[in-house]
């Protein structure tokens, strides 16, 4: 049996999961939410995650039943990148202190491929085409020749990053997330107000499209034309819309009959729902988890470490360090055929 502590804190979320072979025994995190309004800086959330991370570790090993870490864990995996500079550093430092307190090997995960063990890992789906969106990525990505390839992407900015900051203009709470509460009032919606769709071969561009609303949203709703909840419904199916698009035209290149939805944003029903529809009409199938396991948690980070521990794979401390960009097409997918 291998067993792995992960810690993930590469945004506004700082978790420690554990998982052994395949079961995930804690995924224990805690959130920074910023004023209504407003969006997480680097230094306050890194401050953050060092008030709540060494709380968590001691969670983690409670909800496990790990009475002697030392003899117990196999090994600390950590977010190595891409996120923001000050909250990864948080992680890579106490992941580091862990490894030299217990003697066990360190190992660095790129954020996004922890998305994806941990999605393949929950379905249970084999060869998915995966759509991973989140707060700072959105990216169509298929396996192939022991790499994640990257068939399309975002050309400026992330679709999470997109519906958070137009949270801000309407100034929605940031708790739970901006995100969910934008899919909130994008339920009440009943009026589409039109913005462009903005598709380039299996690339998106949404900063444009984020403009045009940003711009005109209070104009709208002061005089009645839309309510804030016809244009939260406006942007989700716009955007929404994008993405089926890509990621079906990903699927009839590879042939493929799955496809999984991971990352922050993947919680989305109504993404789920759209992605589901054009799923079937394929007659393949989508996977997609809840919020436990596409938002950023620690047990994500530990899937990806256990591969990596299984396959092998060891990092010398001096090599445990940070880094905000971290392409998914960089790492070698060692455990995979």
């Amino acid at each position: 049996m291998v067993c792995i502590l992960g810690i993930e804190g590469s945004a506004n979320k700082i978790g420690v999961g554990i998982v052994r072979d395949g079961e995930v025994l804690a995924n224990p995190r805690r959130t920074f939410c910023a004023s209504p309004g407003e969006g997480f800086r680097p230094t306050e959330t890194a401050i953050h995650h060092r008030q709540h991370i060494v709380g968590l570790v001691l969670e983690a090993l409670k909800q496990a039943k790990v009475q002697d870490p030392s003899e117990e864990i196999d090994g600390i995996a950590y977010t190595k990148g891409p996120g923001m500079g000050a909250p990864l550093q948080v992680g890579a430092i106490v992941a580091r202190m862990l490894s030299q307190m217990w003697n066990k090997p360190i190992l660095p995960v790129n954020h996004c491929v922890g998305h994806i063990e941990m999605g393949r890992l929950i379905t249970g789906a084999e060869n998915p085409v995966v759509l991973y969106v989140s707060g700072g990525n959105t990216q169509v990505i298929s396996y192939s020749d022991h790499c994640y390839r990257i068939f399309g992407e975002t050309i400026d900015i992330a679709v999470g990053n997109c519906l958070d900051r137009f949270a801000r203009v309407l100034r929605l709470s940031n708790d739970p997330s901006p995100g969910q509460n934008i899919e909130i009032m994008a339920r009440g919606g009943k009026k589409l107000y039109n913005l462009s769709y903005i598709v380039k071969g299996m690339d998106i561009s949404l900063s444009g499209i984020l403009s045009k609303i940003e711009s005109e949203a209070q104009k709208l709703i002061k005089y009645g034309e839309y309510t804030a909840e016809d244009l939260c419904f406006s942007l989700q199916e716009t955007v929404f819309a994008m993405l089926v698009e890509i990621t079906e035209r990903a699927m009839a290149h590879n042939g493929s009959n799955e496809v999984l939805i991971v990352g922050g944003v993947g919680c989305n029903l109504r993404l789920q729902q759209m992605m589901g529809i054009m799923a079937e009409e394929r007659g393949a199938k989508l996977y997609a988890t809840d919020e436990r396991f596409c938002i950023d948690n620690g047990a994500m980070i530990a899937q990806a470490g256990w591969h990596m521990a299984r396959s092998g794979v060891r990092a010398e401390i001096e090599e445990c360090t940070t880094t905000q960009r971290f392409r998914t097409d960089q790492v070698e997918v060692v455990w995979r055929d």
